[in-house]
């Protein structure tokens, strides 16, 4: 009786390790998903109607590109799609933005930012803007995305067609 228990055990013993290898690489999926991302790179939006001297509504579009640096040594870069929309002028922001981020690795992450301060400058962005990630890779992580977009040509505030497309460097902090 104890010989067939022992032969038990040791037959146990290649699923037990099976268990406990699943069971690692599932905690080790877990510390990817805690992995903090700093990226730099830059983005180009667009706002339809253009950006006036008085503040409108707004549709907000655009993309970005980032090189980053993560705790997830598989993660090098990613590309962005960006929409919205909101009241928007050349000296007020105040919008909801989505950025969906498709990662080097093939993953996505969506972030929805809420909470900003886009200081408008004659058309120049200066943009500290605090979203969260509501699906995809990093779920429930807070991110920081600041950045400068200037127009090339900031007397287009007084137009009627206005500041129709900001470009310059950006960051994505993910923490």
């Amino acid at each position: 009786m104890v010989a067939a228990a022992l032969a038990a055990l040791a037959h146990a013993a290649p699923d037990a390790s099976a268990h406990t290898s699943h069971a690692a690489r599932a905690h080790a999926a877990a510390a990817t998903e805690a992995a903090a991302v700093s990226c730099a790179g830059s983005n180009t939006i667009s706002f339809s109607p253009g950006l006036s001297l008085p503040a409108r509504r707004t549709r907000i579009g655009g993309g970005g590109a980032y090189t980053c640096l993560s705790t997830d040594p598989a993660l090098r870069s990613g590309v962005s799609s960006i929409s919205g929309g909101g009241w928007n002028g050349c000296f007020f922001s105040d919008a909801t933005t989505a950025e969906r981020i498709t990662w080097n690795t093939g993953e996505q992450t969506t972030v929805v930012y809420r909470l900003g301060n886009v200081q408008q400058a004659a058309g120049q962005a200066v943009v500290l803007v605090v979203g969260r990630v509501v699906k995809g890779k990093f779920k429930g992580h807070t991110v920081a995305s600041p950045g400068l977009q200037l127009t090339l040509d900031p007397l287009k505030c007084l137009s009627k067609r206005g500041v129709e497309l900001i470009t310059g460097p950006s960051t994505l902090v993910i923490v």
